[in-house]
């Protein structure tokens, strides 16, 4: 057996195949030049390993609407897999590398549910679509997945003020692997957000972004130079904790008057509760504002104005490219964004007044997309084994 010597040309060329195909992974489709911009390689080194990998059965051609003839990893390569863990469902998603979902599929969920009982829907959710695309097990890169609350760097834990209480202090990352025998990577589902609006959505193009997530808590995920910040202890991004007024009512996490109180769906509802008969819920809400009920449009913008007190001192300390604004609540579109707008321009400094406030574009599927990205972008295994013409 042939050993290189580190720093040898075919150790160069290996590391190069590497950043490359990484690149795919990442990025989806691109040209040859787009490759070589990218990289910092030469047009004539991409060339000729792009031959190479073309000839291995690695990469294929791919020819996109308005993007003319383009490089892809090879749909033989592998698949990735995501999960998304919310309030009331569990999402999976499958993708090929060239960034391509096969399947995608929900199931309810109790709020209430066991992290084992999560878990087990999960793997046989997973199991089934790969099924149905006719995937082998073998062929998966690896799998991604999202859970409502901060996750600890050090233990792997669910931190305690996660939405979900049967995954409080579990090891959600052990536990699907014990049930699936994959690699998995699990990430806070409001950082899974922003990843897959950069990749998919409203965020593309850029490299700082802060992505609000407005559901039944509220969240953010940072991206910040190209890479998900979690901070030092894995828990960066818990907005919904805020303090808005320390007056304030009770929040679950023990403070008083978090923004998850004026923003998350039981303090937006908890007043429109007292003049309504029968449950209320956020879906509901938005309707009624989008018919002109005064007392919906009100209750929504007052998230709104509290949302933006809290993304001007994230815009004053960050200076993102763009806030991104997502989970069930975006839907409210307008009636809860231009009160954000406009507390921001109030209340942030003069660099950060015009920071642009948009609606992401994925929707419920922001998050499931989001770790099916984790893979492509963060999977330390880059692709399978792929499968040859013979």
């Amino acid at each position: 057996m042939n050993v290189s010597e580190p720093g040898s040309a075919s150790e160069l060329r290996a590391a190069n195949r590497q950043r490359l195909t990484a690149l795919l992974r990442s990025q989806g489709p691109m040209s040859q030049a787009d490759l070589a911009r990218a990289s910092g390689l030469s047009p004539a080194t991409v060339s000729s390993i792009a031959r190479e990998l073309l000839e291995d059965g690695w990469l294929e051609d791919y020819t996109g609407q308005g993007r003319g003839t383009a490089l892809t990893l090879s749909r033989s390569a592998g698949v990735a897999v995501g999960i998304d863990f919310g309030h009331t469902h569990v999402r999976v998603a499958i993708a090929d590398l060239a960034h391509k979902v096969l399947a995608e599929t929900a199931e309810p969920l109790d709020v209430d549910h066991a992290a084992a009982e999560g878990t087990e829907l999960a793997a046989a959710m997973v199991r089934r679509l790969l099924a149905q695309v006719d995937v082998p097990i073998n062929r998966v890169t690896g799998v991604g997945m999202g859970l409502p609350g901060p996750l600890r760097r050090d233990t792997g834990e669910v931190g305690d003020s996660a939405i979900l209480p049967g995954w409080i202090h579990r090891r959600p990352a052990e536990l699907m692997q014990a049930a699936l025998d994959l690699p998995v990577r699990v990430e806070n589902d409001a950082n899974l957000g922003a990843l897959a609006e950069i990749v998919w959505g409203a965020g593309r193009g850029c490299s700082d972004v802060v992505y609000v997530k407005v559901a039944s808590g509220v969240g953010a995920g940072l991206v910040l130079d190209h890479r998900i910040y979690r901070g030092f202890g894995g828990t960066a991004g818990e907005i919904g904790h805020f303090t808005v007024d320390e007056a304030g009512p009770i929040c679950r996490c023990g403070n008083r008057g978090c923004l998850e109180v004026y923003a998350g769906a039981d303090g937006l509802l908890e007043p429109l509760r007292r003049h309504r008969d029968g449950p209320l819920t956020l879906r509901a809400v938005i309707t009624l504002a989008a018919e002109d009920d005064a007392g919906a449009q009100r209750a929504i913008a007052d998230a709104g104005r509290a949302l933006g007190l809290a993304v001007a001192s994230v815009c004053n300390l960050l200076a993102p490219q763009r806030v991104i604004v997502g989970g069930e609540l975006a839907q409210a579109g307008d009636v809860l964004l231009n009160p954000m707008r406009d507390c921001v321009r109030r209340s942030a400094i003069a660099s950060a007044r015009q920071t642009p406030i948009s609606a992401g574009v994925l929707g419920e599927r922001a998050e499931v997309l989001g770790a099916v990205a984790l893979v492509l972008r963060e999977s330390g295994r880059g692709t399978a084994e792929p499968s040859l013409a013979t």
